[in-house]
């Protein structure tokens, strides 16, 4: 194979990018493992106190994921996010107006491998979701299984994530006053699998539960598409029904994270490697779905609503393809 390495003569800006995309793709790949291995370690040696007082702060500390966490202003403005979002690069489009009175859950679609346009966009200022929507406080959900490894759940927390789970959203979309936005990547780590460059689909049909709690607690829905966000990495062909789907559906069951075969280029080359390719990111966000409290909803409200949601989704990819290379034919299609 033909390796095609970068220019030697690069210039410093385009070096920083990819270094804080590099740090980036290490911190979701294998920064908690690293954490884990690191506070084992430590007691074992003669630093044991560093792990024995990270457990008993860890012990009053337990409940903070599903508070909100604690959000660092300093980290989410450094300006390594700034040379990330300008790697791709990554713009947030606002259509509407979020009335920071009320609180809101943003569906995000797709996922992609990363959701490297999620994480930019709402646990990072560089693309200025405080300035587009003042007043709000965007929080990102996350897999539950991340805030179980030492050190690494502070970090996260630290740039606004909070475990998906209902008890963290409900925490945040019951306060008073609003200000609130929940941002879910509905489809999650199953649709991961089916982040391949050019593919249009979504896990929605019968995803419900982020319609449920919306309901109940009286937050308005957000519908958000992320064009571009399926264009970063190649992936190992795994239509579904295959052999390797069908073992990658069955190890994100067992494990609660999907493993996706991906690939795209290197730091220092562009043939191969885990650093995604330099393509454009465009985040819209859609026009606020208004939701009425309703703690017990029935079935045939439910669906209503869920339709609804995906109506108003599939109107947003409408009105925004054209403006982001996306073919008129192409259509979005609902799991």
């Amino acid at each position: 194979m033909k390796i095609d390495f970068a220019p030697l003569k690069m210039p410093l800006q385009r070096r920083l990018q990819t270094a804080a995309v590099l740090q980036w793709v290490f911190s979701f790949i294998a920064l908690a493992p690293t954490c884990i291995f690191l506070f084992l370690y430590l007691l074992f040696t003669r630093y044991w106190l560093i792990s024995v007082l990270y457990t008993i702060w860890w012990y009053f500390d337990y409940d903070s994921p599903a508070r909100g966490g604690h959000r660092v202003p300093f980290l989410c403005g450094l300006k390594m996010w700034k040379y990330m979002r300008d790697y791709f690069p990554i713009k947030l489009v606002k259509t509407a107006d979020l009335d920071p009175r009320h609180n809101y859950v943003l569906g995000f679609h797709p996922h992609g491998v990363l959701v490297a346009g999620a994480f930019t966009n709402f646990c990072t200022s560089a693309t200025g979701f405080n300035e587009l929507f003042p007043g709000l406080t965007s929080y990102l959900l996350m897999l539950p299984l991340w805030f179980r490894s030492p050190f690494f759940r502070d970090y996260i927390m630290s740039a606004g994530l909070i475990p998906s789970d209902k008890e963290s959203a409900s925490y945040l979309l019951c306060k008073k006053g609003g200000g609130n936005a929940v941002v879910i990547a509905v489809g999650g780590a199953p649709e991961a699998l089916d982040a391949h460059p050019g593919t249009y689909n979504v896990l929605l049909a019968k995803k419900k539960g982020f319609i449920k709690m919306a309901m109940e607690r009286g937050a308005h829905l957000v519908p958000v598409f992320s064009f571009g966000e399926n264009d970063l990495f190649d992936q190992v062909e795994n239509q579904r029904g295959t052999w390797l789907r069908c073992t990658q559906e069955r190890l994100q069951s067992i494990m609660g994270i999907s493993m996706p075969l991906f690939h795209a280029r290197g730091i220092f080359q562009y043939s191969f490697g885990l650093l995604p390719y330099r393509r454009p990111i465009n985040t819209v966000v859609g026009r606020p779905i208004r939701v009425e409290r309703n703690e017990k909803p029935t079935a045939e409200e439910l669906d209503a609503l869920h339709q609804l949601y995906m109506d108003e989704l599939s109107n947003l990819f409408e009105e925004h393809k054209g403006n982001y290379g996306v073919d008129k034919d192409i259509t979005l299609n609902f799991v």
